[in-house]
């Protein structure tokens, strides 16, 4: 059990520290699984699903008080209204692909190899992106000014990520900074989009696996959960500090080493 409990809480970590850096929360779980032993079966998979509601509920605890504003205007005020419409917008390219191609992308890419691949074909885009905008400077500083050409744009990179490895919050940014976002609006937008991406997901995968969650594994669920929300909240915090006054590149370097390992 004290094993369990370890993996649990390792696994945690690594989603959470992960789920919104532009490293791929997905490819690290298949590699910390192979390492550890963990999440080769049905309950392993519904652990994963599960502990991803912690990491998204940290972000809605980082802006719940912009959340609560947004939910409390959507009746009368016009910007609230916009506000969702553009995460619908954003969204609903990844619903589509992901729905028309789930069980593809399950039964090919979902094994270490592809994922390594993933991770040095994003590092390598990561540092193209870089590169252009120090030519190309960003339009746009926060999430309010983006619009509708923007948000579709960095929806229809989103579907770049149902290939494990290759990140959503990685592909997001990276195609709004392509849109004209500077770093920070895009990652915030970023942050934004993944709260009805990853309830979509999540929602699904646990009704999908909700018979095979087990009572006796409570303990090991928890304690995932709680690791995936504090981890996640310090990423988040941390990474909005980092996009301010750095580039994306380290990150870009890191899956490319981890790729080529």
């Amino acid at each position: 059990m004290e094993l369990l409990l370890l993996q649990a809480l390792v696994l945690g970590v690594v989603e959470g520290l992960t789920e919104f850096l532009p490293v791929s929360s997905t490819g690290h779980l298949i590699l910390a699984g192979e390492a550890l032993g963990f999440g080769a079966d049905d309950l392993g998979k519904a652990f994963e699903v599960f502990i991803q509601l912690g990491a998204i509920l940290a972000v809605c605890w980082e802006y719940r008080a912009r959340l609560a504003a947004v939910a409390r205007g959507l009746p009368a005020d016009p910007e609230a209204r916009r506000f969702i419409g553009l995460l619908l917008v954003a969204f609903l390219p990844v619903a589509v692909v992901g729905l028309a191609a789930a069980d593809l992308i399950k039964g090919y890419l979902f094994r270490p190899l592809p994922v390594a691949l993933a991770f040095v074909a994003g590092g390598l885009v990561i540092l193209w992106v870089e590169r252009r905008q120090r030519a190309r400077p960003p339009r746009i500083h926060t999430v309010d000014g983006v619009t509708w050409r923007e948000a579709l744009w960095v929806g229809l990179a989103q579907v770049l990520a149902l290939v494990p490895g290759t990140s959503r919050s990685g592909a997001t940014i990276v195609g709004g900074m392509l849109a004209g976002l500077s770093r920070r609006a895009a990652t915030e937008f970023s942050f934004f989009l993944a709260i009805p991406v990853m309830l979509a997901a999540s929602g699904h995968e646990l009704l999908t696996h909700w018979g095979d969650l087990d009572r006796s594994y409570g303990a090991a669920f928890a304690v995932g959960f709680v690791a995936a929300f504090g981890s996640a909240f310090l990423a988040t915090r941390a990474l909005l500090r980092f996009v301010s006054r750095h580039t994306l590149a380290p990150f870009a370097w890191y899956r490319i080493g981890l790729g080529c390992c």
